[in-house]
């Protein structure tokens, strides 16, 4: 099942050298997993609610193969350019099937719910 990397960051003013270093060098440490960017640097449209900051999608094959970028040498090595000028949140998250059905999930929860009550 797909997996999915999603920072949401606060950058602060213009990117400096060690930040432009972690971009330039990050893809190199997610090929080895299949890691790609499927956001990044791009503008969002806020629908609801604030969004300070920007936000980055990475995709990867499997939860084991994010979990083991995270976790990789070369990316530990890079990580530290990122965090020590741009504060963020980071989550790992599953994908659902290709053929996810909300309505049966919303039937699960309800079903769940009623046996709260």
């Amino acid at each position: 099942m797909t997996a999915y990397v999603i920072a949401h960051l606060h950058p602060e003013g213009l990117p400096n050298e060690e930040v432009l270093s972690y971009i330039e060098r990050i893809q190199s440490t997610m090929d080895p997993y299949g890691g790609r960017f499927l956001v990044h640097n791009t503008p969002v449209e806020i629908v609801e609610g604030d969004w300070p900051g920007a936000l980055v999608i990475v995709g990867f094959p499997s939860v084991e193969a994010a979990r083991a970028w995270y976790a990789s040498p070369a990316y530990l090595e890079l990580l530290p350019l990122r965090t020590r000028n741009m504060a963020g949140d980071v989550v790992l998250v599953e994908g659902v099937a290709p053929d996810y059905d909300a309505a049966a999930t919303a039937a699960v929860m309800r079903a769940a719910a009623a046996l709260g009550a």
